[in-house]
């Protein structure tokens, strides 16, 4: 314990923090007049030392296997509010070993060798969970990327319409265009663009089950002719596009294949086309996926750097006509995924167990911290092969944005459910 209690003390300066080892014994830390502290528990007696050794990994892994509980009123996501808030003000906080942060650096590097057969792997790990699994945190149109709260207030539904409409501003749409939606999720977004703007869209994924789900999507609301959905890598789409959407899919890339990646659409766009990228992205400079996000929920993922996604589409022949940095956004979305994963407990331990539902709460919580007190934020890059295909001025994407989100009524199903429940 006595490891992981000077980290502790090192670390939890704001706030307070109670931690009970296995033995009873107590520790506090942080403000010792705090009305409101976070207590936890640790359940055996290799527990401290899990955690102290490679504290990103052991505390995810504890608290999955219920080696670390939070005491009720609290539960984990105070815990990583707390802590991670703390850590990230610069407290001072003993730095992996040298040898460590090289073994780790290299795993990394490997694990974003993204080819094909790996890359369709890496996705199935992660979005072929049920879809009743999905339903249960996501809004009804299943978007499973940051949501656009123009008020914080708004319901996440409200949001997710709102996102769709942002994005859709930005690509200038008319009617009779062809467009490539890469990594089309459950096929919300396409579908949205096909019944706004009547156009054609051509949605891929490496997902089966979100590919077959997309496709009864489609059908279902009568759009079949006007969008598909494929089962395929973009790198093997051959079809010329009007506008490309990218939403929440280059994070699946790898940065060893940016340049690839921006080459490849950049072959698929006409000459007088737009493609705008949607990701979450880096306040600072490149960097590494931790390895309880990679062993656990993203293997192969990468989170990029605005220099290393610019870099890459300037040496693609891309030019860039409009960014925006959209910040503290995907901190409403994942605290409201992380509240009604948290209010469906029952239904996600049945579909699985309670380890994949601790999992899943950890996740969430950590990445929402990123967002609120870390260094993460979402990237919209607006790219062209040719400046006039947009407006000199981006007053355009404001008044387009106003028009379809008043146009549009936010759905209630996942309140009137969570409502009843």
């Amino acid at each position: 314990m006595w490891l992981l209690d000077k980290m502790l003390r090192a670390v939890v300066r704001k706030g307070r923090l109670v931690l009970t080892d296995h033995d009873g014994r107590v520790y506090t830390y942080g403000d010792a007049v705090d009305p409101d502290p976070v207590h936890i528990r640790l359940t055996d007696k290799g527990a401290a030392l899990h955690i102290a050794r490679d504290p990103r990994v052991g505390a995810g892994e504890a608290y999955m296997d219920g080696r670390l509980v939070v005491e009720p009123p609290h539960d984990i996501r105070d815990m990583v509010l707390l802590v991670m808030r703390n850590a990230n003000q610069g407290s001072g906080v003993t730095a992996p070993n040298p040898l460590r942060r090289a073994a780790d650096w290299l795993a990394f590097k490997a694990d974003q060798v993204n080819l094909r057969a790996k890359a369709s792997r890496n996705v199935v790990h992660h979005y072929d969970l049920t879809r009743p699994f999905y339903e249960l945190f996501l809004d009804e149109d299943r978007q499973y990327t940051m949501a656009y709260f123009t008020d914080p207030a708004n319901t996440l539904e409200r949001a997710q319409v709102d996102k769709k409409a942002l994005i859709a501003a930005k690509l200038r749409l008319q009617p009779g265009m062809r467009v490539l939606d890469i990594g089309c999720g459950w096929g919300g977004f396409a579908l949205s663009l096909a019944k706004w703007f009547d156009v054609e869209v051509v949605g891929v994924s490496l997902a089966p089950d979100q590919v077959r789900f997309a496709q009864e999507r489609a059908e279902a609301a009568g759009l079949a002719d006007k969008v598909q959905f494929r089962l395929t890598d973009y790198r093997d789409v051959d079809e010329t596009f009007d506008r490309i959407t990218s939403v929440g899919m280059i994070e699946h890339v790898g940065a060893a294949h940016f340049r690839e990646y921006f080459a490849k659409t950049h072959d698929l766009l006409a000459d007088d086309g737009i493609m705008l990228t949607h990701t979450i992205g880096r306040t600072g400079g490149p960097g590494t996926t931790d390895k309880w996000t990679r062993k656990y929920i993203f293997p192969g993922g990468y989170i990029p750097a605005m220099s290393e996604l610019v870099t890459a589409l300037e040496g693609t022949g891309w030019e860039v006509a409009d960014v925006e940095v959209l910040r503290y956004h995907y901190a409403y979305t994942l605290a409201e995924w992380y509240r009604r994963t948290t209010l469906h407990e029952a239904e996600i331990t049945a579909l699985y167990d309670a380890r994949l539902f601790r999992m899943w709460q950890f996740y969430l919580a950590g990445a929402e911290q990123s967002f609120r007190s870390g260094g993460m934020v979402n990237f919209h890059i607006q790219s062209v092969k040719n400046r006039t295909a947009v407006p000199m001025t981006r007053n355009y994407i404001q008044v387009e944005f106003a028009r379809i989100s008043a146009s549009e009524q936010a759905p209630q199903w996942h309140l009137d459910r969570d409502a009843a429940e």
